[in-house]
């Protein structure tokens, strides 16, 4: 008797998805586990996009969605988080401080976020000196991460690892090992043809990097593969 197999050949969008998805509810876990909150707690989602993230880390919790603050450069991403889950929208520039006095939010939630504070957007595909986009880079995000201490009381700040070696916004192997000359080159050529596209706006920060953005935070690891995937800076409210 033949006994015929069908394979279901995954598409690797689908499945570097579902690893992202897994990751996001391991990083809320870790979130709710080192807070403490009520309905009362004010928390400000930066670079929230349109709070769909926020609505799943808070789900079920006893968060009053109106005391979720979801601030982002996109109007209309912020105006979706408001008519999805009630959360009260807060458009930001891209540089500056934010309009909230000293300590106003009890937690400042910021995730992949923070290696995006770079340069100017309009050149990310021209600057391509790898220490004169360091040196900016640093400085921008060092101004950020200090907005984001004056801002909360405690804090929750993810970002990827600038050594794992799959490159988590282009889903290209070892691309943050390059050159930014090449980096630029490179992602320039890919974008015609691989599964994920982006820009070359990231800056991915190192362990001192970002202990030093937040002196005053805890700093803990994720692992994939047995390899730091990313980092958290935390500080308690």
């Amino acid at each position: 008797m033949n006994h015929k197999t069908s394979f279901i050949i995954e598409e690797p969008e689908s499945a570097l998805a579902r690893f992202r998805i897994r990751f996001r509810q391991r990083r809320a876990k870790i979130f709710r586990e080192h807070f403490d909150l009520t309905a009362e707690t004010r928390i400000l989602d930066l670079g929230g996009w349109n709070g769909t993230y926020m609505h799943a880390i808070l789900e079920n919790s006893p968060v009053s969605p109106a005391n979720v603050y979801v601030a982002d450069i996109n109007e209309q991403a912020v105006k979706d988080a408001a008519a999805r889950y009630g959360f009260t929208p807060v458009v930001i520039p891209e540089t500056g401080p934010l309009p909230f006095s000293d300590k106003f939010f009890d937690i400042v939630f910021c995730s992949s976020v923070i290696e995006h504070v770079t340069v100017p957007k309009e050149e990310v595909w021209t600057l391509v000196s790898g220490q004169r986009f360091k040196d900016i880079a640093q400085t921008r995000q060092n101004e950020f991460a200090s907005e984001i201490r004056r801002l909360g009381k405690g804090y929750f700040v993810q970002a990827p690892y600038r050594w794992f070696p799959i490159e988590t916004h282009s889903w290209l192997p070892f691309v943050s090992y390059l050159p930014r000359r090449l980096q630029v080159l490179l992602i320039r050529f890919t974008n015609r043809f691989w599964i994920k596209k982006t820009s070359p706006d990231f800056y991915l920060p190192t362990m001192e990097d970002m202990k030093r953005y937040f002196p005053d935070a805890s700093i803990l690891k994720e692992y994939a593969l047995g390899m730091t995937k990313s980092l958290i800076a935390y500080r308690r409210n």
